[in-house]
């Protein structure tokens, strides 16, 4: 395995055998820095196949035995009562909406409230969510929060301090050795220890009072609202009700009580205090009060009740309708192995994506499909199945090694038939965005939903990427929902930002029949249609670095 990293100035690169012992280690950088780097690469060395802390001692618990003793459970019993085999969903699509239904939500918990998600970070939204937790325990809410530690960033372990509350318990997936944020150390231990730390739970999941619930593809911070002038990821969450909800619990508390789950007090830097816990209660309270002075919309939004209200009084606001729950266990390299038996996301998304007929729609920020894929894609267009996909385009993503590995798919793919839309950074209509269009001028647009509708009857919606990791390292949670309604709403959705105003449409052109076809990006810039035959990104470095990284043999990680 080979990593490279620069920070601050200080390249390097790492070479690292099986079972993930450091080989080589070259480094430009001054003597006292390098034995630092050695001193750590022994030090975190250690065994690669279990988290620190696995040993502490932790408590067994589970969702709410009795969500009907509690108003969101009572009521949304009877209505399941009426919708007999099916649960109710609402589509979240505006990134503002999914704060609110958020905070809405935590603000209606009455006995407990469950949290998992790949990254919870410590800015604005999350401040506010964390501030929103913390109400919740004061008022005898049962708090459970369990966070991935592979994407922290500083800032992010102030949750760590709500530990300190006796009625929240935090939780560190498959966490680091190393506490800090320094780049070059946080590369060293995952070059050290890839076989244990490349594997991420990737989830994104809330459950209230084991009654209510939203899952999608969002994470916990300002990008993920569409709020960030400097970055806006639009993506999608599913509020649902009814019998699924028990099912989804029951992911949760098998995630929970798994053996990668680790108490944070178990963390050495991260262990929480009652004193820690009251200076965390200061930075929240200060935070409401700076906010409340710059009268921020979307804060005085979640004091209206909508939209959780109408999930309660309006009956229209809920679609009823069968869904089936697809999850990886929070052991699937060992499932995938054949070590152990448990349950697997990626086989069931793929039995319902060969089956279907007429039309295959794909929202995907990262689109890497693999040999399997690409299969899927060449049986589907055999029996003249359209396909469409929409991802990010190099100037719209953040991650610029996964679109190098995207790269090599691309002719391939329209070859077949497949029809490609990247979404631009800058749209020139933000309908079905997600976002308003005083966000969007400032042209930090991209992509991080997770969508695939199948034959405009039945919808995937999840944490799921259509790439390798998603498919093979991380684990993923999503559900596929039968319901003509929703996925028609998802399939108008799609149409909307594959608009020429919005993306890029990928096209074979060649000059002559004996030439060899290359890509060319149409799209339409003020009304006018414009033809790319040069791909574009957001700087000249962008596309360098990406050419360079498609060079690279990375696809079965990324």
């Amino acid at each position: 395995m080979h990593l490279t990293y620069i920070t601050d100035g200080i390249a390097a690169h790492f070479t690292s055998g099986q079972g993930g012992k450091a080989c080589c280690i070259s480094l430009t950088m001054g003597k006292i820095h390098f034995f630092v780097i050695v001193l750590m690469t022994v030090i975190l060395g250690g065994c690669a196949s279990l988290p620190p802390g696995h040993d502490f001692p932790k408590s067994v618990s589970l969702a709410l035995a009795d969500p009907n003793e509690t108003r969101l459970g009572g009521k949304f019993n009877k209505a399941a009562q009426q919708h007999p085999g099916t649960s109710g969903f609402h589509l979240i699509q505006a990134g503002a909406d999914g704060f609110v239904m958020r905070m809405q939500m935590i603000k209606a918990a009455q006995r407990t409230l469950d949290l998992q998600y790949y990254i919870f970070h410590g800015d604005e939204t999350g401040l506010l969510l964390t501030r929103a937790i913390l109400q919740a325990a004061d008022r005898g809410v049962r708090v459970r929060l369990l966070v991935d530690d592979g994407e922290t960033v500083a800032g992010d372990e102030q949750i760590a301090a709500l530990a300190a509350h006796p009625l929240i318990q935090i939780r560190i997936f498959n966490p680091l050795k190393y506490r800090g944020h320094n780049t070059v150390l946080r590369g060293i231990e995952f070059s050290v220890n890839a076989s244990r730390l490349d594997y991420r739970m990737h989830n994104k999941l809330i459950v209230v009072d084991n009654s209510v619930a939203l899952i999608g593809g969002r994470n916990i911070g300002d990008p993920f609202f569409q709020i960030d002038p400097k970055s806006q990821f639009a993506d999608d969450d599913v509020f649902t009700v009814g019998p699924i909800v028990k099912k989804l619990s029951m992911t949760f508390d098998e995630f929970w009580n798994s053996t990668l789950a680790i108490p944070v007090q178990a963390l050495s830097e991260q262990k929480a205090s009652l004193g820690a816990l009251l200076k965390l209660r200061q930075i929240l309270k200060d935070h409401q009060q700076q906010l409340s002075e710059n009268d921020v919309n979307y804060v005085k939004r979640v004091s209206t009740g909508q939209p959780f209200n109408a999930s309660i009084s309006n009956p229209f606001f809920l679609t009823w309708a069968s869904a089936k729950l697809v999850y990886d266990s929070p052991y699937k390299k060992k499932v995938q192995n054949g070590d152990i038996v448990g349950r697997l996301l990626q086989p069931e998304v793929a039995k319902v994506s060969a089956a279907v007929q007429s039309e295959l729609l794909m929202i995907t920020p990262y689109f890497i499909p693999g040999e399997e894929g690409m299969q899927l894609f060449q049986r589907l267009r055999q029996r003249n199945v359209g396909i469409r996909v929409l991802t990010n385009s190099l100037e719209s993503s953040v991650m610029v090694p996964a679109h190098s590995g995207y790269m090599h798919y691309r002719i391939p793919l329209l070859e077949k038939g497949v029809e490609l839309y990247e979404v631009r950074s800058f749209l020139g209509d933000t309908k079905g965005s997600g976002q308003t269009a005083a966000i969007s001028r400032f042209g930090n647009y991209g992509l991080h939903a997770k969508l695939f509708v199948f034959d405009r009857k039945k919808l995937f919606i999840g944490s799921m990427n259509f790439d390798q990791r998603s498919m093979h390292i991380n684990t993923e949670i999503g559900l596929i929902i039968d319901s003509p309604e929703l996925a028609q709403k998802l399939a108008a959705r799609f149409n909307a930002m594959v608009q020429p105003e919005n993306a890029y449409r990928l096209v074979l052109r060649s000059s002559s029949p004996d030439d060899c076809p290359h890509l060319v990006w149409d799209t339409q810039i003020e009304g006018k249609d414009v033809e790319y035959d040069k791909e574009p990104s957001s700087s000249e470095w962008q596309r360098i670095k990406v050419n360079i990284l498609s060079l690279l043999p990375l696809d079965d990680e990324l």
